[in-house]
């Protein structure tokens, strides 16, 4: 996952930084108006024997938009060119190489993202000004090609499409940020949708050793968990993927605000994340009602231990009705305050668990579809589940994250913290 700190839910350990971010100009000109093609083409070596996770991939911001690399924006070789922002299919170098394995690339777990049209390499060199710090490289480390792994090309990956954050591994604390029209560098914050990214299609491990041919392209790639889950940056495994806060996303709740009504849609309308338009039969389907799930509580309101209840706008995810922030607002018996507690059914075999999951529309989950899937076809998750034994208290530890990190109320919407034994981290089931 992109710490690809595979991102989907409302909660986050990524780093919170304090420093002011790095402000970039709206588009850098061209550098050179031509490049010197022997030295571009010693420069940037194509590696025939790296393993790709993804091979001519288009990378997403989280509004829709592409990356892509202008060859002539750099010096003679096409080294240090902006990584650029722009409208998907408008221009040229959008198409992008993910390398698991192979000459630059040495390190278990993480990626080389190689530009198809340059060769390039993402690149995080902090030596240099603060506004071109990020840049495509010679793979390597080395202008003339000539170098084998280094890691400020390297991001933590475990596998997935996202959405995620870039990392790079001299630099664990800050993530590739888009600012205007350039992606730059910026402290890791939870809930800055700036920095998650997203793979077009699904994981191909296109191995050329193996004769393997790549998978089918995907319209919808698996993603990650969540209903409300969390997962430590420092520990990234296939079971419990590590994310990236959502909850940035603008919502109607505010601390200490009577919140009207938002009805759930039927027919298309505005949404605030992916997609710009909610699609009700793709929400249906990746909200599809578990018949078969036994729930300790139906349609009731959640209060934090601040007085609080938990509220969520059905608009304010993506097209799927995923991604959608919990909001904490004062407590008015609205549709959007209702969660059912589910402790057992399709997404929950384990003992002592429950799920989290708002009842607004017939089981539309609150953060993402119940069993981490975009399209509602998966089954059970560590990170969804939440100890429940019985009674009307809980505690938002996600299993997997074994009582360490908690879901906690923040200034106007859940976020994670250390686990605490106070009793300041318990929310009510208002039956």
């Amino acid at each position: 996952m992109i710490q690809w700190r595979p991102y989907i839910l409302a909660v986050s350990l990524a780093a919170v930084v304090t420093a002011g971010p790095v402000k970039l100009s709206s588009l850098p000109r061209r550098a050179v108006t031509q490049l010197d093609e022997a030295a571009v083409e010693e420069a940037h070596r194509r590696d025939d024997t790296a393993t790709k996770a993804f091979s001519g991939t288009q990378i997403k911001t989280f509004d829709g938009r592409c990356l892509f690399v202008d060859k002539l924006s750099g010096d003679f070789r096409a080294n240090l060119t902006p990584i650029q922002v722009a409208e998907c299919d408008s221009t040229d170098g959008q198409a992008w190489d993910v390398v698991i394995r192979g000459r630059h690339n040495d390190v278990e777990d993480s990626m080389l993202v190689v530009n198809t049209l340059t060769g390039a390499c993402f690149n995080f060199d902090p030596r240099r000004a603060a506004d071109s710090q990020v840049f495509l490289f010679s793979c390597g480390g080395r202008a003339d090609g000539g170098g084998d792994v280094t890691d400020s090309q390297l991001f933590p990956y475990t596998g997935g499409a996202g959405p995620g954050s870039f990392t790079p591994r001299n630099d664990l604390a800050s993530c590739f940020t888009v600012t205007d029209n350039v992606v730059g560098i910026e402290p890791c914050v939870s809930g800055n949708l700036d920095q998650l990214f997203l793979f077009s299609g699904v994981p191909e491990t296109i191995d050329p050793g193996n004769g393997q041919e790549p998978n089918e392209p995907s319209p919808s790639p698996p993603q990650p968990s969540c209903v409300v889950s969390i997962t430590s940056s420092s520990e990234l495994t296939s079971e419990t993927p590590s994310v990236i806060t959502v909850s940035s996303l603008t919502g109607t709740a505010t601390t200490g605000t009577v919140v009207t009504e938002i009805p759930n849609p039927t027919d298309t309308a505005p949404v605030s994340g992916a997609g710009d338009v909610l699609q009700p039969t793709a929400a249906a389907e990746a909200h599809e009602r578990d018949d078969t799930a036994t729930r300790a509580f139906a349609s009731v309101s959640i209060r934090a231990s601040d007085g609080r209840c938990l509220f969520v706008d059905p608009t304010a995810g993506d097209f799927r009705q995923n991604l959608i922030p919990i909001s904490l607002v004062e407590c008015s018996g609205a549709a959007n305050e209702k969660f059912d507690i589910v402790i057992s059914g399709r997404h929950n075999d384990a003992a002592d668990s429950a799920l989290v999951v708002s009842s607004l529309a017939g089981d539309t989950v609150t953060i993402f579809s119940c069993g981490g899937r975009a399209d509602g076809d998966g089954l059970t998750n560590s990170g969804q589940l939440i100890p429940y034994i019985s009674g009307t208290d809980l505690a938002f530890t996600p299993t997997s994250e074994r009582k360490v990190t908690c879901i906690v109320p923040g200034e106007d919407r859940l976020v994670s913290a250390p686990c605490a034994e106070d009793g300041s981290q318990i929310f009510t089931v208002l039956a």
